[in-house]
């Protein structure tokens, strides 16, 4: 068994991500992804895995500004197992000056073909993303083997009690059918579905209320 796969032997804590994991965290989260209906559907299948590696530093960029930031379930020697993008109360989406200065980088990730995919996708979220303020969560992602043994959801439950405390809803996408039980085991519920054009995949939104 790979160390990679093998599950923790010393236990594991929740904290936010350093700068210097920012390569970590993005690698983690790029094989997570690799298997992604929308990842797929946007990002050519050559160097699929390197392509969305780049994308996460990407987005890791824009979102370590904002509250909440990345993240991370990780052991005591540093190994990370999951990793959370957090965005808080009105911070969810970039402004019109940081779009602009990202777009040759997300071009170089998503290439000639993937690139008016992308757009649709980000069009397609933007045009039923909740006004309500709220903690967005648009990546959370859980190291290949280690699935199903809890880190994912002891991740979000951190944020989730602090959304609860502070009495604040939270909002997601999810991209695999599979997921969407996950998430409604937190508390999510599934609020309709974003059908992507030209055939492509469906995402289900899902909002949570907080708990009290």
């Amino acid at each position: 068994m790979s160390t990679r796969s093998a599950p923790p032997s010393a236990g594991y804590g929740i904290r936010f991500a350093r700068p210097a994991e920012s390569g970590a965290v993005a690698a983690l989260l790029a094989r997570a992804f690799a298997d992604d209906p929308v990842m797929a559907w946007m990002v050519p299948a050559a160097e699929r895995e390197r392509r969305i590696t780049r994308y996460f530093r990407l987005a890791q960029r824009q979102q370590r500004p904002r509250a909440g930031a990345v993240r991370v379930a990780a052991t005591g020697e540093g190994r990370l197992l999951a990793a959370a993008l957090w965005s808080g109360p009105g911070r969810w989406k970039p402004s019109p000056l940081q779009d602009l200065a990202a777009l040759p980088r997300y071009a170089a990730v998503f290439g000639l073909r993937g690139m008016p995919r992308a757009g649709e996708v980000q069009n397609a979220m933007h045009e039923v993303h909740p006004r309500t303020p709220h903690w967005y969560l648009p990546s959370v992602g859980t190291d290949r083997g280690l699935q199903g043994r809890g880190v994912g959801s002891a991740l979000l439950r951190q944020q989730l009690a602090d959304c609860d405390r502070l009495g604040q809803p939270a909002y997601l996408e999810s991209s695999a059918p599979a997921n969407v039980p996950f998430y409604e085991r937190l508390g999510f519920r599934v609020t309709g579905e974003i059908r992507l054009p030209g055939g492509g995949p469906t995402l289900w939104p899902m909002w949570r209320d907080p708990h009290r």
